[in-house]
């Protein structure tokens, strides 16, 4: 570009009162140096901080949930993880429904894996070393209809013919407090029998009552 031309447009932007005195002579020392070939030192950029890099997330632990049980009436034991990797263990629940079967008659029946849940928040609330002593588990229809002509406290439609509810205590829990912890979580019916020694909970509406 002729010195001319950039001189003029120097001079018609102080004469329009775009630019002061000092920067007009600034742009004239910077275009003299340009047409001269000289080019005039740009301000060093400051380097951005290297920051260290940002560590990975560890991954999320993986869940499991685990049941400890006692059948009083036939003596079997087990303690199993029954819930990993987002899901029920298959081999885990079956293993379960046979411990909770009807012992009168031996028949099995898929129990709801959500009355475990309820056993494993108890345990963690009461904070249980023990394992959960099971009184009833599954009822066949003919074993609880034998229990409800013998006992007005026996539903005639009781959720344990649905495999819905269990009957339970723990050796190092006084059952009181196995109560306060069932009826604490709301998540399902709650039945206090302080004379024979159980709580019933399961997975129903949440209800709560005292029996003998």
């Amino acid at each position: 570009m002729h010195r001319r031309k950039l001189l003029q447009w120097g001079l018609g932007a102080f004469g329009a009162g775009l630019l002061p005195l000092a920067a007009a002579r600034a742009d004239d020392d910077i275009i003299g140096a340009i047409l001269q070939g000289k080019h005039p030192t740009a301000a060093p950029v400051p380097a951005e901080p290297v920051l260290p890099p940002t560590p990975a997330a560890a991954p999320a632990p993986i869940e499991t949930r685990w049941v400890h049980l006692h059948n009083v009436h036939t003596g079997e034991k087990l303690e199993a993880v029954y819930w990993e990797n987002g899901e029920y263990v298959p081999d885990a629940v079956q293993a379960l429904n046979k411990v909770l079967r009807d012992y009168r008659n031996d028949q099995v029946h898929p129990m709801d894996p959500g009355l475990y849940d309820i056993l494993g928040k108890i345990q963690a609330r009461t904070e249980a070393k023990s394992p959960f002593q099971v009184i009833s588990g599954y009822r066949s229809p003919a074993t609880n209809k034998m229990l409800s002509n013998r006992s007005g406290e026996v539903a005639k439609h009781s959720l344990h013919m649905e495999g819905k509810a269990m009957d339970i205590y723990l050796e190092d829990v006084a059952l009181e407090h196995v109560r306060a912890a069932a009826l604490d979580l709301g998540m399902g019916g709650v039945g206090y029998y302080p004379q024979s020694r159980f709580v019933h909970v399961d997975v129903g509406r949440v209800r709560q009552w005292k029996g003998a």
